[in-house]
């Protein structure tokens, strides 16, 4: 089976969430839950299956304590590892052989790419973004906001 039908197959009987643009690319959202959605793609090219997923964009602080961990992190990733983009935003990127996209690697890399962002998402933004929260949690207090979504960050306050 060709990697394209392989991916189509695994798609569909896990009713996944995906689009698919063109003969060679998809597009899935992946439900998670500290991250509630991660959008990951998965292009087929002549050799290989590129994995790319967005997790964060661009820290607004401590650029590199984020980009320490997320180096620190790498080395125990399977199939896929943390990138920076030419805007710094952060992504998961990956390739597969062509040879060796099955329904079962599929399956292990999407979950590797939810566990890794999702599991990542709340530590970055605490690294990047401490200030804007406390920002948005003040805003909120002072306006009688819910603050059920920022629960996590409360020690930051």
């Amino acid at each position: 089976m060709i990697a394209k039908e392989v991916i189509e197959e695994f798609l569909s009987s896990h009713d996944l969430d995906f689009d698919q643009p063109n003969s060679s690319t998809f597009f899935i959202t992946l439900p998670g839950e500290k991250k509630l959605e991660t959008h990951c793609a998965l292009i087929i090219g002549d050799h290989s299956l590129t994995i790319s997923a967005f997790v964060i964009r661009k820290p607004d602080e401590n650029t590199a304590a984020v980009h320490e961990w997320l180096l620190q992190k790498n080395s125990s990733m399977y199939s896929v590892s943390y990138s920076i983009n030419e805007l710094g935003d952060i992504y998961l990127v990956g390739r597969l052989p062509l040879a060796a996209v099955t329904e079962q690697e599929i399956d292990r890399i999407l979950g590797a790419v939810l566990q890794y962002s999702d599991n990542s998402f709340n530590i970055l933004l605490e690294m990047g973004f401490a200030d804007a929260i406390r920002r948005e949690w003040a805003w909120r207090l002072s306006r009688g906001e819910s603050l059920a979504n920022l629960n996590s960050f409360e020690h930051l306050i």
